[in-house]
């Protein structure tokens, strides 16, 4: 079931001019002409110049403007555009002419999560956040009535949109490729409203708890699968090494009782009061190869030695 979040305090301001920095310099500059005025009436003799004077200070005080240098100031006189000025001082006609200013800074559009359905039928949770930058001023204040609603409203819909049109993999995998895309629309929706909108960024796909432990059990499966594979592979590496050396140890009987000597000759480095028993039978053939010197000596001298004579019956 979809649901729309509306994001909060995304009105622009669009007020009227007149009370920030700008206008505190048009009050220093009054107040400093009223002073002077005030100062210089006993010597004009006049309260009719004296009058004039603080009039012009007021005037001065309403009709001093200053721009700051990233912001643009759309005048309008009698509800008519009149001019684009900033930035820099400026001057206005106090009462007949209204001011707006417009922030042409790079800024942020943060769109809430929106519960969406993808393509392939999972709920998803998915926010964005929009750079964007307005290049034409005046098309921002008179071609729609509160631009920042609108374009936040349009990427809103745009976002639900290329979002169910993903499947859940694109989503997880192509978050750059749907930002672009999502740009694109954009772009080309607000540009009638003088806004340029430089990139879109999927912060983050939150996706149900029961799917997140239903792929975490996947992936386990996988990885186990792979190291069963894996192991499977080592053993029937191992046992087709193991059949090569037997056929060789088939062709010469001796291979093998080198293999048995060598065997014993690793466990009596390792455990030096390890005492192996060598049959009589294993220990001629051994003599018989010149391996083992101490076994055939030993059988040598048995040789050697005297045989009682045999009794006779």
């Amino acid at each position: 079931m979809y649901q729309t979040t509306i994001v909060p305090d995304v009105r622009y301001d669009l007020t009227p001019y007149g009370k920030r920095g700008a206008t505190q310099i048009g009050v220093v500059i009054g107040i400093i002409l009223l002073v002077f005025v005030i100062a210089i009436s006993p010597l004009l003799g006049n309260i009719f110049y004296t009058g004039i004077g603080v009039v012009i200070s007021f005037i001065l005080m309403a009709s001093i403007r200053v721009a700051a240098q990233w912001e643009r100031v759309l005048i309008l006189r009698m509800g008519k555009y009149s001019r684009m000025r900033g930035p820099g001082v400026f001057f206005v006609v106090p009462i007949f002419e209204t001011t707006f200013k417009v922030d042409l800074r790079t800024r942020v559009w943060d769109v809430k999560p929106q519960e969406i359905m993808s393509s392939d039928s999972v709920p998803v949770e998915v926010d964005a956040v929009i750079y964007y930058k307005i290049v034409d001023p005046e098309k921002a204040i008179m071609n729609v009535e509160d631009f920042a609603t609108a374009s936040v409203k349009l990427a809103q819909t745009t976002l639900r949109d290329i979002v169910g049109k993903s499947d859940l993999d694109r989503l997880l995998t192509k978050k750059e490729e749907i930002g672009r895309d999502i740009q694109k629309i954009l772009d080309d929706g607000t540009n009638p409203w003088g806004i340029k909108v430089h990139s879109v960024e999927i912060k983050d796909v939150i996706l149900p708890q029961m799917l997140k432990r239903a792929m975490a059990k996947e992936a386990e499966a996988s990885r186990e699968k792979k190291a069963r594979i894996i192991k499977a592979s080592a053993e029937y590496e191992a046992a087709t090494k193991f059949e090569e050396a037997a056929k060789i140890m088939m062709k010469s009987p001796a291979g093998l009782q080198l293999r048995q000597l060598q065997t014993w000759q690793e466990i009596g480095a390792e455990q030096n009061s390890l005492m192996i028993l060598i049959p009589t039978e294993f220990a001629k053939q051994a003599g018989q190869l010149g391996i083992v010197g101490l076994g055939s000596e030993l059988l040598q001298e048995v040789k050697k030695k005297p045989q009682p004579p045999k009794k006779k019956k």
